[in-house]
């Protein structure tokens, strides 16, 4: 790969060494100044919650979340990577912890712990990154600090303004055009776990039981752990039938293997649709949603083993409590 990783630093040996480097030396080596370098002027990063535009919006956010958690650390598990014309993209999976030590956007200082899992999709050419998408388990961390998401989505509309002044989520009308128009690749295992994702959006979840390992662990938005077949169904039937017709789009699909690791794959991935299903949003409103999903699966003998699935439970109701009160 090193012949190809032109226009970046060598400091780097190649391009997940280069996102899981620099994430460190932003983070945990305080370089928030180093930002200056490694992400563009004007980049666009799309989260649950929306959209920052420009590196200055960044460096504030970030500052902000280094101070109300001063010891947080980010554990690079995984780069998921592609490459084309338009750049790289990397997705990159962390685990990240951290104590919550002083008053900020959380609220008051509580000084719980937390510890969840993050999914970044960053496009970087030239030794800079342009383009993000970000889902951290908001709700994982929200439930560790001792709150409920329903209630501290509540909260923040309150904080802000009320429904119609507060801050609004990312729905697909807000987006900006970042520079990266990059679908993936055509890898094999990015195409299977594109297509068990697909069957599974399609109502047919018989397909867990077809592709997955016996033995798979997976880790869900909200903190949770699963094991084997039931607790994979309970999550994904949870989702799904909380929105039971709205659209399940795929945006983008990575297939990677080798380098001492099994064969993985990355989609990000939206449903856009009405809440009118009980599931893991409760009662039915009607309120219209965009969720957007980032996952990230490792294959084994025997199917999927390993399954990583994200979506940020306070954005969606959010959502759904801005049109519904």
């Amino acid at each position: 790969m090193s012949d190809d990783f032109k226009g970046f630093s060598q400091r780097w040996k190649d391009f997940p060494d280069y996102i899981i480097g620099i994430t460190k030396e932003i983070w945990e080596d305080r370089g928030i100044a180093t930002l200056n370098e490694y992400y563009a002027k004007d980049i666009v990063v799309r989260s649950p919650m929306g959209i920052q535009r420009g590196n200055e919006v960044v460096k504030a956010s970030t500052m902000a979340t280094c101070y109300e958690f001063p010891d947080r650390e980010l554990f690079g598990e995984d780069v998921i990577w592609s490459s084309d014309p338009t750049g790289y993209l990397s997705s990159h999976r962390l685990n990240t912890r951290a104590t919550h030590t002083h008053d900020g956007a959380f609220g008051k200082a509580t000084f719980l712990p937390f510890n969840i899992k993050v999914i970044a999709d960053c496009a970087a050419k030239e030794n800079t990154i342009f383009d993000e998408w970000l889902i951290r388990d908001y709700g994982g961390i929200v439930r560790q600090l001792g709150m409920n998401p329903r209630k501290y989505a509540k909260r923040l509309i309150k904080n802000e303004g009320g429904p119609d002044k507060c801050s609004k989520p990312f729905t697909p009308d807000q987006d900006i055009d970042g520079g990266y128009h990059g679908t993936g690749n055509d890898n094999e295992w990015g195409e299977k776990y594109a297509a068990i994702l697909t069957s599974i959006m399609e109502m047919d979840f018989n397909v867990i039981k077809r592709e997955y390992d016996r033995a798979v662990v997976g880790e869900y938005a909200g903190g949770r752990i699963g094991l084997s077949f039931g607790d994979v169904d309970e999550f994904w039937v949870g989702l799904r039938s909380a929105f039971p017709n709205a659209e399940f789009k795929i945006h983008h699909q990575i297939g990677n293997e080798g380098n001492m690791m099994p064969p993985r794959a990355s989609v990000r991935w939206s449903l856009d649709g009405k809440h009118e299903g009980w599931g893991a949003f409760g009662r039915p409103t009607g309120a219209h949603v965009h969720v957007m999903g980032m996952c990230h699966a490792e294959f084994g003998p025997w199917g999927l083993r390993r399954e990583f699935a994200l979506y940020d439970e306070v954005a969606i109701w959010k959502q759904i409590l801005m049109q519904t009160g």
